[in-house]
C-alpha cells in the first residue's frame, strides 16, 4: 500500500482506510473505475425481480414498433424467406445475447458499458453509449409520432387517414396532434418515467405483451374469417425480382426486423434485479420465443388480410372497411390496443436512454448513483422528454430515418458489438465456433444494412428526381 491508503487514529496509529462497500456481487474496484460509466445507478440495485417479470420486461423491450412494420417485409420478402429471416434473425439475437451474458460474468462486471469497457477500454463504452442515446431517442420519436397518427390523424403520406378522436369527437383544437402528444406525455410518460427501478414496470409491460396479443387475436380472426369467405387473395410466398434495383430493395427489410429484436440495452437491468442472476438466459430463450410467435403471426395474418395494399405501416390499414362484421369497432380495437402498447413499451426504451446519457455526461464514480441524486435524475427525464416530443410535433413521418437508425446503431448494440467482445476475447472464454459466428454476424450485420442504406438513399434520390 502507498502513503494515502492509511488514516491515522486517535492513537496516533496508521490503519488501512476502508474501501468504500459495494453492493453489487463480484464486482472489484479497481482503478479503472475511476472512470466508470452509467452503472453506478446499478451498483444499489434492489434484488427480487420475478421470473415473469423479468420475461415481461424482456419482451416488451423487443415489441415495439417493429411489430407494426414487419408485415410490409412480408409484402417485400415473400412469405417463406419472409418467416425464414424473422427466425434466423431472433437465433442471431439469442447468440448475441448469450455471448453478453458469457462475458458478463467472466468480467464480473454488471452493465453493457462496462463490458465494453473491459474489453476496449473507455472508447468502447463511449461508442456504446451514443449507440444507445441514437438508437434509443429515434425509437421513441417514432413511437410518440405513431401515437399522434392514431389519435390524430396523418396525411404525411399525402392520403388523410382519419384518427380515434377526429373519428369519434370530429375536428376540434383539442385533438390536434400537439396537443394530444402534450397530455400524453404529461399525464403517462412523466409518471412512468419517473419510476426508478425497471421492475416497477413490470405490470405495465404485462399488459403491454397482452395488447400485443390482442392485436394479433383480432387481426388473425379477421383473416381466418375472409379466408373461410374466400375474399383473401392468394398471397406471394417469395418475392419479385425484376431488376437489380428490386434485389437491393429486399435488404430494406434487415433494419427493420434487426429493430425489431433488439433488447440488449435493458438485459443488465433486468439482471441486475433478479433474485437469481443465472435464470437470465433461460428468461431471454423464453422471451425471445414469445416475441417470434407474436411477429410470424402478426405478419402472416397481416399480409393475407391486406396483401398487396400492407402499408409500411400496417396501422394505416386499419381506418378503412375491413369487409367484416363490425369492422368499425375492430378497427378501434386494433387501433386503442396499439396505442396503449407503445405507451407501455415508452419507459422501458425511456430508461435505458436516460441511464446511458448520464454516463456520457457524468462518467465519474465521484458523482453519486443517478437514483440518488433527484436533481440529476428529474433534470434528465425533463430534458429527454421535451426533446422526443418537440422533434415529434415538427418531424411528420421518420421512417426512412428509422430505417437509417436500425442500419446504424441498432445494428452496432445487437450484433456488431457483442460479436466484437467475443473476438477480442480478453478473458480467453471464447471458442473457435464462437468467433466464426461472431465473424459471420459481423459481416453480415455490416453488408446487408450497408446495402440498405444505399437502397434507401437510392430511392430518396430518384424521388427527389421524379419530383
Amino acid at each position: 500500500m502507498e502513503a494515502g491508503d492509511y488514516s491515522v487514529n486517535k492513537y496516533g496509529n496508521q490503519n488501512p482506510k476502508e474501501k468504500p462497500s459495494i453492493r453489487t456481487p463480484l464486482l472489484p474496484v479497481t482503478a479503472q473505475d475511476e472512470d466508470t460509466d452509467i452503472p453506478e445507478e446499478f451498483e444499489e440495485y434492489s434484488t427480487g425481480g420475478s421470473f415473469s417479470g423479468a420475461v415481461f420486461n424482456l419482451s416488451t423491450s423487443i415489441v415495439g414498433a417493429g411489430i407494426m412494420a414487419l408485415p410490409a417485409t412480408m409484402k417485400v420478402l415473400g412469405l417463406v424467406p419472409g418467416i425464414l429471416v424473422v427466425f434466423f434473425v431472433a437465433f442471431l439475437t439469442e447468440a448475441s445475447l448469450e455471448i453478453l451474458v458469457r462475458f458478463t460474468k467472466a468480467s464480473k462486471m454488471n452493465t453493457y458499458g462496462r463490458v465494453m469497457r473491459d474489453a476496449f477500454a473507455r472508447p468502447g463504452r463511449i461508442m456504446l453509449q451514443l449507440s444507445i442515446i441514437i438508437n434509443n431517442v429515434g425509437i421513441m420519436v417514432v413511437y410518440m409520432i405513431m401515437i399522434g397518427d392514431v389519435l390524430s390523424g396523418t396525411s404525411s403520406s399525402g392520403t388523410h387517414h382519419t384518427g380515434l378522436l377526429e373519428g369519434w369527437f370530429g375536428d376540434h383544437w383539442w385533438n390536434a396532434r400537439s396537443f394530444v402528444l402534450l397530455v400524453t406525455t404529461i399525464c403517462v410518460f412523466t409518471p412512468l418515467a419517473c419510476l426508478k427501478r425497471i421492475d416497477s414496470l413490470r405490470y405495465t409491460s404485462a399488459l403491454s405483451v397482452g395488447l400485443a396479443i390482442v392485436f394479433v387475436i383480432v387481426t388473425a380472426g379477421i383473416a381466418i374469417f375472409k379466408l373461410f369467405n374466400g375474399t383473401i387473395e392468394t398471397p406471394r410466398l417469395f418475392p419479385q425480382i425484376t431488376d437489380l434495383a428490386s434485389v437491393w430493395h429486399l435488404f430494406t427489410c434487415v433494419p427493420v426486423i434487426t429493430t425489431a429484436y433488439i433488447c440488449h440495452y435493458n438485459l443488465h437491468s433486468v439482471t441486475n434485479e433478479l433474485e437469481d442472476s443465472s435464470k437470465i438466459l433461460p428468461i431471454v430463450r423464453t422471451s425471445l420465443g414469445l416475441c417470434s410467435t407474436v411477429y410470424v403471426l402478426t405478419s402472416v395474418f397481416a399480409y393475407l388480410l391486406f396483401g398487396e395494399e400492407t402499408q409500411e405501416d400496417v396501422l394505416a390499414n386499419f381506418d378503412s372497411d375491413l369487409g367484416v362484421p363490425f369492422s368499425t369497432l375492430l378497427n378501434d380495437i386494433v387501433r386503442v390496443s396499439y396505442v396503449l402498447h407503445i405507451m407501455f413499451v415508452f419507459p422501458l426504451v425511456f430508461f435505458a436512454l436516460r441511464v446511458n446519457l448520464d454516463g456520457l455526461c457524468f462518467p465519474s464514480r465521484r458523482h453519486a448513483p443517478l437514483a440518488n441524486d433527484n436533481r440529476r435524475f428529474y433534470s434528465f427525464t425533463v430534458v429527454i422528454l421535451v426533446v422526443v416530443y418537440v422533434v415529434a410535433i415538427f418531424v411528420p413521418s421518420i421512417w426512412d430515418a428509422f430505417q437509417i437508425t436500425g442500419a446504424t446503431a441498432t445494428a452496432c448494440i445487437g450484433f456488431i458489438f457483442p460479436a466484437s467482445i467475443a473476438l477480442k476475447d480478453p478473458h480467453g472464454i471464447a471458442s473457435k465456433k464462437d468467433k466464426i459466428l461472431c465473424i459471420f454476424m459481423i459481416v453480415l450485420a455490416v453488408f446487408s444494412n450497408a446495402v440498405a442504406l444505399y437502397s434507401d438513399a437510392y430511392a430518396i434520390f430518384h424521388k427527389k428526381k421524379e419530383a
